[in-house]
């Protein structure tokens, strides 16, 4: 298995909603959350005073998949991610250990 967080901009999140629940990807976790990469922010004036904004807002997206499936939603997520801009995000794949569902103690794919 695997977990695989995304970080995107924040309009993309309906259409990414939409097209993990397509793919049949049942459970996520989404986070508001901000940061900053190569687009470093930009500068703004607040009651006159110039202001550095240097984190932007995102979404963050978690899924955990078997390792078949993998390929697939990298892919569903960064079609559906992409404007070609800078600021598009990040995808990041990470080994999972063990799912254990905590309702029925499911351990596995099947928990996921």
């Amino acid at each position: 298995m695997k977990k695989i967080e995304a970080i995107v901009r924040p309009s993309k999140l309906e259409p990414l909603k939409e097209a993990l629940f397509a793919a049949e990807i049942t459970g996520m976790s989404i986070y508001e959350v901000s940061g900053c990469g190569n687009q470093h922010g930009w500068k703004e004036y607040y009651r006159g005073s110039e202001v550095i904004v240097n984190t932007l807002p995102k979404v963050k997206f978690e899924v955990v998949v078997p390792d078949g499936k993998v390929d697939e939603i990298v892919a569903i997520i960064a079609e559906t991610a992409r404007t070609g801009q800078v600021g598009d995000g990040k995808i990041f794949v990470l080994p999972v250990d063990e799912v254990i569902r905590i309702r029925t103690d499911e351990k596995g794919d099947i928990a996921v």
